[in-house]
């Protein structure tokens, strides 16, 4: 399980009831591996080491955590969420990817706990403490509703515009 704290939090994220330590503050936490499918089949590969270096250099298509901090550093940034690739079926930042990861090697910082169910962990404290950033399983956070419509709002505006080449 990882936890990602900030120095400085985007606008307009309600911080007041968070936890803090060491001048940041916690808005995050996600686990890997996901938890185990029920059905049998078979159980994420990906590790620790992986979903991390995605969350800092990957894009918003692949990490829920930089999609939100980009729908939220928009205008502060000069980013927008685009639709790339032959399909554009695929939602990022393009060449603001890269303005997000400067932004987040600034003002990011992520611990992580090893746990044999991390999801069982995750599952405690997004219903124990305020996590603003955590969509999934957070529909009493205070943050969600309208941190879920400025991220539909992204993407319609991406969907209205003609698609980026990779």
């Amino acid at each position: 399980m990882y936890a990602w704290y900030f120095t400085a939090p985007p606008p307009r994220v309600p911080v007041d009831r968070c936890n803090t330590a060491h001048g940041a503050v916690l808005l995050y936490v996600g686990i890997s591996p996901k938890r185990p499918p029920a059905n049998g089949g078979r159980p994420s590969r990906q590790s620790l080491r992986t979903r991390l270096r995605y969350h800092y250099r990957g894009n918003a298509y692949g990490s829920t955590l930089r999609l939100t901090l980009g729908v939220l550093l928009a205008d502060e940034l000069g980013i927008g969420l685009r639709r790339v690739g032959s399909t554009g079926s695929r939602l990022t930042f393009s060449d603001g990817e890269a303005v997000l990861s400067e932004w987040m090697a600034e003002h990011a910082r992520v611990c992580w706990v090893q746990d044999p169910q991390p999801w069982l962990l995750e599952t405690r404290l997004i219903e124990g403490i305020d996590l603003p950033l955590n969509l999934d399983q957070n529909t009493h956070g205070g943050f969600h509703a309208r941190l879920s419509a400025a991220r539909a709002r992204q993407r319609e505006l991406a969907r209205s515009m003609p698609a980026l080449p990779r």
